[in-house]
């Protein structure tokens, strides 16, 4: 079976996340949304219908002939969803309130230019030779809507990842120099090192992925995603539910946060219920506030609506787009956004939202020039051993011009 994940108009909503990826390829857990959903279906392949600009870097092949099952990207499976979902006959579509969960068709489903299926929840369509059929879930849905839903949604998702993913599987022993704590399950894949350091299981599962490692002094509370090749320096405190994506260097104090692949926080300092995307890098001592000295609830910066939102949290923390970096020291007041590709720096607080291709910090931002940004994007890639593709660096120009009207410096909200 085929499996597409379209963004479904999601995609807006969880900027400044999503600027170089489609809903379904997001963090949580212990893999993508998409991992999590082609696991849970045994499905053959997986495709994104997502936004015009990110189409190169996603494949689409294969979604025009034959049976295919379409799933809103930014669901997450539950025990109840999954049956449904898995029960829903061809010709039929799953929804909920209002909202399109799933389609079974033999044919193309047609999407609009933002990866949203042109259907209406219970108005007739036809996209074959029969209407397609309406049917009502009534149970629980999970819907990741907004970026802080990821870190919301952490521990859920690790415990479900863990589940399916330890299942009839063998851990590596645990070393005689860790200390585990509680029976919630601790599991080491093929290469997976972890010596003289805390691990609690009180509360979740602690897994740590294929080639990662635990170095000394760490004291950690699960649960724990330890993605593959991902490194917690020496010394880092971690509170669960956490999840670090593969090849992560993480160090200092990590509280409920969700860190994509290939992104830093190498030092002390302490991020706590935040979310940073892929290739960011946290200068040493960086520390972001994640509650308010007032105890009020968090509002933050909304890109899809241009003005501050409630969260209805009293935690959240900082909120970061791919390839953005901060310098020593930086101080992030509550609830702060950062954009794609900015870089964050000085004394002070700087405001609480800074757009993408920013550069600078409380004492004011100017433009990151595109090439300059490119250029290090390169260079800390390279670093890795990841190329810059021509696809990629197609994008990025893309997300620079989608977000130039997100940079008149001298006149953003404040809050």
């Amino acid at each position: 079976m085929r499996l597409v994940l379209y963004d479904g108009g999601l995609w807006q909503s969880l900027l400044p996340l999503t600027y170089l990826k489609a809903v379904g390829a997001l963090r949580l857990g212990i893999g993508t949304l998409a991992e999590a959903w082609q696991r849970a279906l045994n499905a053959d392949s997986v495709a994104f219908a997502t936004q015009e600009h990110l189409h190169s870097l996603y494949p689409t092949d294969g979604t025009d002939a034959g049976e295919c099952l379409y799933l809103l990207g930014g669901l997450f499976p539950n025990s109840e969803l999954l049956l449904a979902v898995q029960n829903l006959p061809t010709g039929s579509v799953l929804c909920h309130n209002g909202h399109i969960l799933a389609i079974r068709s033999q044919e193309p489903i047609p999407m609009d230019a933002s990866g949203t299926p042109k259907l209406r929840s219970g108005e007739p369509c036809n996209v074959g030779p029969s209407p397609l059929a309406f049917k009502e879930f009534t149970g629980e849905v999970d819907i990741i809507e907004h970026p802080w839903d990821l870190f919301l949604r952490c521990g859920q998702a690790i415990v479900w990842d863990y589940n399916a993913l330890t299942a009839g599987q063998s851990s590596q022993p645990v070393s005689h120099t860790v200390r585990v704590i509680g029976q919630g399950g601790v599991f080491l894949a093929p290469g997976a090192v972890a010596e003289c350091c805390t691990l609690n299981t009180t509360e979740g599962p602690i897994y740590l992925g294929a080639g990662s490692e635990i170095m000394e002094g760490c004291h950690i509370r699960g649960p724990l995603a330890l993605g593959e090749g991902a490194t917690l320096k020496m010394g880092a405190k971690i509170y669960g539910p956490t999840s670090i994506g593969p090849h992560c260097k993480v160090g200092g104090e990590v509280s409920n946060c969700v860190v994509m692949e290939y992104s830093n926080k190498g030092h002390d300092g302490f991020i706590g219920n935040s979310v940073l995307g892929s290739w960011c890098n946290l200068g040493a001592d960086t520390n972001s506030s994640n509650l308010k000295n007032t105890y009020d609830k968090v509002k933050v910066w909304s890109i899809a609506e241009s003005r501050f939102v409630q969260t209805g949290l009293q935690f959240c923390g900082l909120l970061m787009g791919d390839h953005s970096k901060t310098g020593i020291n930086t101080m992030l007041n509550t609830g702060t956004v950062v954009g794609a590709f900015c870089n964050v720096y000085g004394d002070g607080f700087p405001r609480v939202w800074i757009p993408s291709f920013s550069w600078g910090g409380a004492q004011g931002l100017s433009e990151h020039p595109l090439a300059r940004a490119l250029g290090t994007a390169e260079a800390m890639m390279a670093r890795r051993h990841v190329q810059l593709s021509p696809p990629i660096r197609q994008a990025v120009e893309a997300v620079h011009r989608l977000t130039e009207n997100e940079r008149p410096h001298g006149q953003l909200n404040k809050a």
